[in-house]
């Protein structure tokens, strides 16, 4: 297409299992999970940097002529406590569409794993949720403290009043970077915001949240750090996000590729004690980036080696996506992430998803030993509504990978536990 801007021939050698290969980069799409950005935007908050979108799903960076492997959020994952006080709140207080249930991959004992997201399911809206009663988490720095939400503009009386029906605890309208927002908890402590956006995701609705005011997907996060430095560069050099302002003892970061779910806000709480890390009840436990296949899963790792952050873990399958993982300096666990194909299509139609326990192939063996495991849940009757939009349709979704490496995949014997 004429004025498309040329892909960067770039050669990154792998990690050691594979230091004799090098992954040639020129076929990687710069896109934004494949959304169609059709108008050029430009960010003033440095005058040497113009970022703009010429044509659907490609990102130029002008400022030093670089490319970034990373897009957007692509989920966020928390661990509250109660598997039903959790899908009460995230399905009827946030109004979220409950897109699957299956188990955490990593552990001995079956663990919930639910995904909640938007009418589409789109990456970029996906919370998930590991029910954590076993043991508490304690929140502080170094952590995820806040995950945002994109509402439309003029909904915050709406929020305001839909909380206190609901008996949730919530901070009143405040504001931030010339934004009204609304912080609100979770039952099990973590916090929440409902941010006023333009957005044009397609909301998921609820008998007491209609279409006008629902949530569309993320907004952001917010992260607490007790310093700043560090974590600015690894977002900056390492995921190619750029700084575009400081409001206070925030200062915001947004990706490259922009739009909806692009958003970080780091808040400087330099007394604040450092939070726990592991599973734990009330806390955030990692934040998850889009990059567009393995290669460029694989180009990330090496990327980080390459400045330094050797903690890179080996790619992971997750089954609807694969993950790699890097403790960040602030002490942020950060996942990229890449689809594969059929996303969460695979084992669900697009008017089952959400509505039963989904495994993994190499689980489903242990279907009744892990079901006999798992507390009983009821599921909201807005999530099992018909839907007939699939966001990975077709034979090559959005995002789709495939590879021939070997990937990390764990595969406990769950009979040998018992609650």
């Amino acid at each position: 297409m004429a004025g498309e801007p040329k892909f960067r021939h770039n050669y990154v050698k792998l990690n050691r299992s594979a230091r004799e290969r090098a992954v040639k980069l020129s076929s990687i799409p710069w896109g934004c999970f494949g959304r169609d950005l059709d108008s050029t935007r430009t960010v003033a908050y440095d005058p040497k940097t113009t970022v703009r979108w010429p044509f659907a799903g490609r990102t130029e960076v002008a400022a030093k002529g670089m490319s970034t492997l990373v897009r957007g959020i692509h989920h966020i994952t928390q661990c509250p406590g109660p598997a039903q006080q959790d899908l009460d709140f995230c399905t009827q207080v946030l109004g979220q569409r409950l897109v699957k249930q299956t188990v955490l991959m990593d552990g001995s004992i079956p663990i919930y794993h639910f995904y909640y997201g938007n009418a589409d399911a789109e990456p970029g809206s996906i919370a998930t949720s590991f029910p954590y009663s076993r043991k508490p988490g304690r929140r502080g720095s170094g952590q995820i403290s806040r995950l945002s939400y994109a509402v439309p503009k003029g909904t915050m009386a709406f929020w305001k009043d839909h909380l206190d029906r609901h008996s949730v605890e919530h901070s009143g309208i405040e504001e931030r970077f010339a934004r009204k927002y609304l912080r609100m908890w979770h039952p099990a402590g973590m916090q929440y915001e409902v941010v006023e956006a333009d957005d044009p995701r397609r909301p998921s609705t609820t008998k007491c949240i209609s279409e006008d005011v629902a949530s569309r997907g993320f907004f952001g996060a917010v992260m607490s750090v007790r310093s700043i430095e560090e974590q600015e560069l690894f977002f900056v050099d390492a995921l190619g996000f750029r700084k575009i302002g400081v409001d206070g003892p925030y200062h915001r970061f947004e990706a490259t590729c922009g739009g909806p779910g692009s958003i970080i806000d780091l808040h400087h709480e330099p007394d604040l004690p450092p939070g726990s890390w592991g599973f734990g009840s009330g806390t955030f436990h990692h934040i998850a980036f889009s990059v567009d296949n393995d290669e460029a899963l694989f180009a990330q790792k090496a990327h980080y080696e390459e400045l330094g952050y050797t903690d890179a873990s080996e790619v992971k399958d997750r089954y609807y996506f694969h993950s790699m993982y890097v403790r960040s300096p602030g002490g942020i666990l950060v996942e990229c992430t890449a689809n594969v194909p059929g996303g969460f299509y695979q084992d669900e139609s697009a008017e089952e998803l959400g509505t039963k326990l989904t495994l993994p192939p190499w689980y489903e063996s242990q279907r009744a030993e892990i079901l006999a495991m798992l507390e009983p849940v009821t599921l909201p009757d807005e999530n099992r509504r018909e839907r007939t939009h699939r966001p990975f349709a077709g034979s090559t979704p959005v995002g789709a990978s495939t590879t021939s490496i070997p990937l990390s995949r764990s595969n406990r014997d769950f009979a040998r536990y018992q609650r």
